[in-house]
């Protein structure tokens, strides 16, 4: 996986790659953050989070958040398995808040954790 910021390396002067957890991290945001059809052939790629912001600010749309963010997860990043996740509304701030934990696939480290807020942008 390719670093997001484009660093080339000091010594080889290639692009710097990412590795391992960072590596699916990236992947998990990078899968979150792209819409469904902005992906060219790939139509189905992506989730569609950012559509359901602009729903209701209620526990129905933080469920279909939670979900939609589960069944993304499974479909294209095997890498990794969802051990607990949770999308609650937060009112004060007009937005969800999310936090995952997983697993890598494979390893024997503990758990990594990720939150995340997601908010309504124009």
């Amino acid at each position: 996986d390719i670093n997001i910021n484009f660093k080339k390396h000091p010594v080889t002067n290639d692009l710097v790659v990412s590795r391992d957890a960072s590596a699916i991290k990236q992947a998990i945001v990078n899968l979150l953050l792209t819409n469904k059809g902005e992906r060219l052939f790939q139509p189905d790629y992506g989730s569609d989070i950012r559509s359901q912001l602009f729903e209701p600010l209620d526990f129905a749309t933080a469920a279909n958040i939670k979900r939609s963010i589960s069944y993304t997860i499974r479909k294209f990043e095997p890498r990794i398995e969802i051990e607990r996740l949770t999308c609650i509304a937060d009112y004060a701030d007009n937005g969800f808040s999310v936090e995952m934990t997983y697993t890598i696939t494979g390893s024997v480290e503990p758990p990594t954790n990720v939150e995340f807020f997601l908010a309504r942008t124009r």
